[in-house]
């Protein structure tokens, strides 16, 4: 069970992240970067989409050099392109924020896979610890933090603080006993 733990634990804070930047981003964008509510909602589709083809290509990564090199490679490659979003403005903050989600969304079917290896007997209920699960707590846990350090301080700075998730999550990975 502590590999599997461990694995929860890297999902959740990579969740962290994700949910964040899918409810707050248009906002952020919008009240704090001075964007339109139609150009933050364009940047946010580009967000996702890259999430999306970061699945298939953290899958196919996995296949070649392991499910933990892929979680570990997507904490920190994430991290300096996020930091690039928020350190710049104009096309490169964007392609920091892009090509951060192709990266952090890496994880999404490695961690199941990874998941179902542990425990095969329970492919299905490992599954639902994976996604269901620790997405829904990241959400029931994050969504109402970022929103309170948002109304009190700023957005930026709730994202700001976000960063230190990958890194968190990169420590976390050190402990987890796979290949």
């Amino acid at each position: 069970w502590k590999p599997l733990t461990i694995l929860y634990f890297c999902v959740f804070v990579r969740s962290m992240v994700q949910i964040s930047f899918s409810s707050f981003l248009p906002m952020y964008l919008s009240k704090e970067r001075g964007m339109t509510l139609t150009e933050s909602s364009r940047v946010l589709s580009l967000y996702l989409v890259a999430g999306a083809l970061g699945g298939f290509l953290g899958g196919n990564l996995a296949d070649r050099f392991g499910g933990k090199r892929v979680i570990q490679a997507s904490f920190l490659g994430t991290l300096p392109l996020l930091a690039l979003f928020f350190l710049t403005t104009g096309p490169w903050s964007i392609f920091g924020l892009v090509f951060g989600g192709l990266i952090l969304l890496f994880t999404i079917p490695v961690n199941v896979v990874m998941g179902q290896q542990l425990a095969p007997q329970q492919a299905g209920t490992v599954s639902a610890l994976m996604m269901g699960f620790s997405w829904g707590m990241a959400g029931l846990v994050t969504i109402p933090i970022i929103g309170w350090v948002g109304d009190h301080y700023s957005l930026g700075v709730a994202f700001t603080g976000l960063l230190a998730a990958p890194l968190i999550g990169f420590l976390l990975t050190l402990k987890l006993r796979m290949r």
